[in-house]
C-alpha cells in the first residue's frame, strides 16, 4: 500500500481497529469511483480479515480523530449496540470562529436534513430529532474559542449545527464549509480526541485520547 494510503492505527487486535482519521478523508465509501478512498477501504486493505461492512460509527469527511471499526460481524453488532445505548464516551475539541463568553453549558436542539440542500441540516422543533451536547470552554486563541464537546446524542452534523445556529452557540466551527466560512476540504477545526468503549470480546474498557493538530 502506498504511503499516502496508509492510516494512523492507534490500536488493533483480531476483533477491532481504532484509527486516527485525518481531516479530508471519508469514513465510508461515497458515490462514484472517485470517492472510494476512505477509512473503510484502507482498513480492508491493511487487514485482509476485515469484513465487508466494518462501520460502527462515522466522522464527517472534514472531521479528524478517533474512529473504531469492527473486523468481525459480532464485534460490529456489539459495538453498534454500545453506541445506540449511549454507553460509548466521546469528546471532541473544536476551534470556534468567534468569542464565547460563557464557560460551559448544554445545548438541546432538534434538527433534520434539508432534502433540497443535502447534506445541510436545518433546525426543526416539530419534525427534527433532538440533539444534546455538553460543551466547555477551554480558552480564547487569536479571536477564536477552543471548546470541548461531549455529545450525548450522535446526530449527523450535530456539533457543527449546535455551534453555528443562533439557538446553539451562534459561533460556527472554524473552517466549516457548510455552516461557517470554510472554503475547502480539510479546513474544519473539529477533532474527535477521546473515545472510550467496552471491548466486545474481552469486556475490557478501552480508552483512547489523541490531541488535535490545531
Amino acid at each position: 500500500m502506498s504511503q499516502e494510503k496508509l492510516l494512523d492505527i492507534v490500536y488493533a487486535d483480531n476483533k477491532l481497529v481504532v484509527v486516527n482519521k485525518p481531516s479530508g478523508l471519508l469514513s465510508v465509501p461515497g458515490r462514484g469511483p472517485e470517492n472510494q478512498d476512505c477509512v473503510v477501504t484502507r482498513v480492508q486493505a491493511m487487514f485482509p480479515e476485515c469484513r465487508k461492512f466494518p462501520t460502527v460509527h462515522r466522522l464527517d469527511m472534514d472531521t479528524s480523530g478517533l474512529l473504531v471499526l469492527g473486523l468481525t460481524a459480532r464485534a460490529v453488532r456489539e459495538l453498534i449496540d454500545q453506541f445506540q445505548k449511549r454507553q460509548v464516551k466521546k469528546k471532541y475539541i473544536a476551534l470556534l470562529d468567534g468569542i464565547i463568553k460563557e464557560d460551559e453549558g448544554i445545548i438541546e436542539m432538534a434538527f433534520r436534513l434539508d432534502p433540497y440542500n443535502r447534506p445541510y441540516q436545518v433546525y426543526d422543533p416539530i419534525h427534527g430529532k433532538l440533539g444534546v451536547t455538553h460543551w466547555r470552554k477551554l480558552g480564547i486563541e487569536n479571536g477564536m474559542t477552543r471548546v470541548e464537546f461531549s455529545p450525548r446524542t450522535g446526530r449527523t452534523h450535530q456539533l457543527r449545527v449546535h455551534s453555528a445556529h443562533p439557538l446553539g452557540l451562534n459561533c460556527p466551527i472554524a473552517g466549516d464549509r457548510l455552516y461557517g466560512t470554510g472554503t475547502a476540504p480539510g479546513q474544519l477545526k473539529l477533532h474527535a480526541g477521546y473515545l472510550c468503549f467496552t471491548h466486545p470480546k474481552t469486556k475490557e474498557v478501552l480508552e483512547f485520547e489523541i490531541p488535535p493538530l490545531f
